[in-house]
């Protein structure tokens, strides 16, 4: 077997082991199902600690298990996780809680003070709601009120991906490309925040809680004897720093240049671009890091986008799923003709995707609409919908994108889930209005990672030659002249009003019912 890079994807449902050669061709692949969290009070998402490490290592086992396949053609490894998932440890290095994961929702209500100075400057900025609603969200603020026992014995406060890396090398170290959660982080400077930082006095973290950071293809340490022996990888094997699940994702579509616009369509959808340049697209939210050292990942998201696609399944598509198997086909087939059954724009069925509104886009007090219903409407126009609505609003995200840089995005590429289907990535060309790809791999995370390691490896001489090297485009969708115009005629005259004529609107229905809360 020629030398291969292992990349390890710890996702939301699933852990995955990949391998990978210079050229970025998939060797093998080996997958093991998460329960994605458990939850003992409403609203709370959990996940045990132990389970993300043994499951790494079942995936990693699985590899070894396969036909040609061996562990000896390792040549370097690297991690890449679901982000803002946190984990307590202890000055043994065990986990004193279960993980909180991304999803969940609790609140802290009382958070440390920031100094007057701070205060004034943020209320002057208008960004003082803004602060308030982030030291409510982070969790080591409500660790600290409700678990002060847990917050007094935490040595460690990592994201997953310092967890994992802890796990292999023995090091408590991690890469700053994955720092993307309520840490004190310096965004711009990709480094720990600076000891005056308004952070620090926000978030009830100390300095000696956090790892070392190192930089996206910087060698983190070597596999350890205990590390080899539940992974099965060799001890001494070198680990390299990757980035984030979604910043890797970009890079491993192939959008290494501001122009390339990736749209990940995941649990939570999102259309990024990566940028030398710091760049706020929504101002005082900062630019994710990249998974390439010093560059910016410029991200606008719809949390839970891709969710909604398999709510929709799970709520309104068992016709679908029977079928499925009693025809012994794949679902995603049927939901695909689900879909084209429909004329573009669902016969004047619009959908606002804002099903669980995020911090970004748009504000919090944001609820989901569907207007335009007629009696010509069945369920295959609802699933229409979800697709362009998603569609309609990283739209609104790549213009937003565009007037903060400068720079016109002119192509884009698509991961995730949805990529998947010829459907939803022909009517994201139609209503974006420029050809859209899919990258030649599904798994463009574990590839992202694994141009991390490649380079780190010495295998490329540079990032920009080790994506040119290991990306390639698959299949790629056209625009369709006649449904861009019925879509950019819906976008401008109707979706982009949708959300300020519907706000008041939602501000009273969280006045009267009380949700969403903390608005």
């Amino acid at each position: 077997m020629r030398p291969a890079i292992l990349a390890i994807d710890n996702g939301t449902q699933s852990v995955r082991a990949l391998l990978f050669d210079a050229r970025g061709e998939p060797l093998a692949k080996s997958q093991v199902p998460l329960e994605a969290y458990f939850s003992s009070q409403p609203g709370w998402a959990e996940h045990d600690v132990e389970e993300y490490w043994q499951a790494v290592c079942r995936a990693c086992q699985g590899l070894w298990a396969q036909p040609g396949v061996s562990a000896a053609a390792v040549a370097g490894v690297a991690v890449t996780t679901q982000r803002g998932t946190v984990v307590n440890l202890g000055a043994d290095g065990q986990p004193l809680r279960p993980a909180i994961t991304w999803l969940d929702q609790r609140r802290a209500d009382s958070v440390p003070p920031i100094s007057p100075f701070w205060q004034a400057a943020f209320k002057l900025a208008r960004v003082d709601g803004t602060i308030d609603f982030l030291r409510g969200e982070a969790e080591i603020n409500w660790i600290r009120q409700h678990q002060p026992e847990v917050y007094a014995a935490t040595a460690k406060f990592l994201l997953l991906s310092g967890y994992l890396n802890y796990r292999l090398c023995g090091r408590y170290v991690d890469s700053a490309g994955s720092q993307v959660g309520y840490v004190p982080f310096d965004y711009r400077r990709h480094r720990w925040a600076r000891a005056w930082d308004w952070k620090w006095q926000a978030l009830a973290v100390e300095q000696r809680m956090l790892p070392e950071l190192a930089a996206p293809g910087e060698r983190l340490g070597a596999i350890s004897a205990e590390a080899a022996a539940g992974t099965g990888i060799p001890a001494g094997t070198p680990l390299f720093a990757a980035a984030a699940d979604k910043a890797c994702e970009v890079i491993g579509a192939g959008c290494s240049e501001p122009h390339v616009g990736c749209l990940s369509y995941g649990t939570t959808a999102t259309i990024n671009t990566t940028s030398r340049r710091y760049v706020e697209v929504t101002p005082f939210v900062p630019p994710y890091p990249a998974a390439i050292p010093g560059a910016y990942s410029t991200e606008v998201q719809v949390y839970r986008g891709y969710w909604m696609v398999n709510w929709f399944k799970e709520q309104f598509g068992h016709q679908e799923q029977l079928r499925a198997l009693a025809e012994d086909v794949a679902p995603e087939a049927l939901f695909d003709r689900l879909a084209s059954s429909v004329p573009p724009g669902a016969m004047g069925l619009m959908l606002q995707p804002y099903w669980t509104p995020g911090l970004r886009v748009p504000g919090r007090e944001a609820k989901g609409a569907i207007i335009g219903f007629g009696d010509v409407h069945t369920r295959a126009h609802v699933y229409r919908a979800i697709l362009e609505g998603l569609a309609y609003a990283l739209r609104e995200g790549k213009e937003r994108i565009e007037k903060r840089s400068g720079v016109p995005i002119t192509e884009l590429r698509v991961s995730g889930g949805g990529s998947q289907s010829d459907a939803a990535m022909q009517l994201t060309a139609d209503i974006f209005g420029l050809p859209t790809a899919r990258p030649h791999v599904y798994e463009t995370s574990g590839l992202g990672a694994a141009i991390d390691a490649a380079v780190g490896l010495g295998m490329h001489a540079d990032f920009a030659a080790a994506v040119r090297e290991m990306t390639r485009v698959g299949r790629v969708f056209e625009p369709i002249a006649q449904n861009r115009a019925v879509y950019d005629k819906l976008y401008r005259r109707v979706y982009k009003r949708m959300y300020r004529q519907l706000r008041p609107m939602y501000r009273e229905i969280a006045d009267i019912t009380g949700y969403p809360s903390q608005l």
